[in-house]
């Protein structure tokens, strides 16, 4: 069995998945990129691979839950093990909650948070045989203080943060930890289209006046899967410039 990490990364394509891919592959592990499709992966997997990295790709969707189940156990015996999951994976179906139909809820309750169980409870046998494991989920300031318009995303998010919780509690005595990252306000694609007046409502609300990059979010999922972090189970480190501080 090889002795490099390796580490699963869900929603790895754009965004901050990718930046989180980039940065545990520079910290020396394989990274297995996760999207719907391969084709968008294949920059990410160059890019990777031309920093001196290794990388491979999975497409599937996360939300299948058969399927999703069935390729972290197939990443797992082809590469002989399983050391780090990254449930990042996230999609938004957004609508006032009195307007929010039974496919718009399901959808991203599907994606958002019961992917993060199905990938959870399939590593889950590796990293207990390894008697190692780091598992992070990537949840959000919606789902510590809500969000309006987002009924069905806050309530993946901040399910998120209960699950981890608890998988931390059953886990724990076997070396495998669990933690949460919860991303506020990011410069990415869904955060591109806010416009200037909203984006200056939203960097007046921080400690910090700007908004983040997906290289922060990256630098602390770098943290807590380290060996450094051993200690650390359980907890949600909210990197959003002291948004939700209180």
């Amino acid at each position: 069995m090889s002795e490099t990490r390796v580490a699963v990364v869900t929603g790895a394509s754009r965004g901050i998945g990718r930046a989180i891919a980039l940065r545990l592959a520079k910290d020396g592990r394989h990274v297995v990129l996760v999207s719907r499709s391969a084709a968008p992966l294949a920059e990410v997997k160059s890019a990777i691979e031309d920093g001196g990295g290794e990388a491979s790709v999975c497409a599937v969707d996360v939300g299948e839950r058969a399927a999703w189940g069935a390729a972290i156990e197939g990443i797992a015996k082809e590469r002989g093990r399983l050391d780090i999951l990254v449930n990042n994976a996230g999609i938004t179906r957004d609508n006032l909650s009195l307007r929010m139909s039974d496919e718009e809820w399901d959808e991203v309750i599907a994606v958002n948070l019961t992917s993060a169980f199905v990938a959870i409870r399939a590593a889950a046998r590796s990293m207990m045989k390894q008697r190692f494991g780091r598992i992070v989920n990537i949840a959000s300031t919606s789902g510590l203080v809500g969000n309006a318009g987002q009924a069905n995303y806050a309530a993946a998010k901040s399910g998120l943060l209960g699950l981890s919780k608890t998988i931390a509690r059953e886990l724990g005595g076997k070396g495998i930890t669990c933690n949460v990252v919860a991303p506020g306000f990011i410069q990415t694609d869904m955060t591109a289209n806010l416009g200037e007046e909203i984006t200056d409502k939203v960097k007046d609300a921080m400690a910090i006046k700007r908004l983040g990059e997906a290289g922060d979010i990256a630098a602390a999922v770098a943290y807590v899967t380290s060996d450094e972090a051993g200690f650390l189970t359980g907890q949600v480190i909210a990197v959003d410039g002291g948004m939700t501080m209180c």
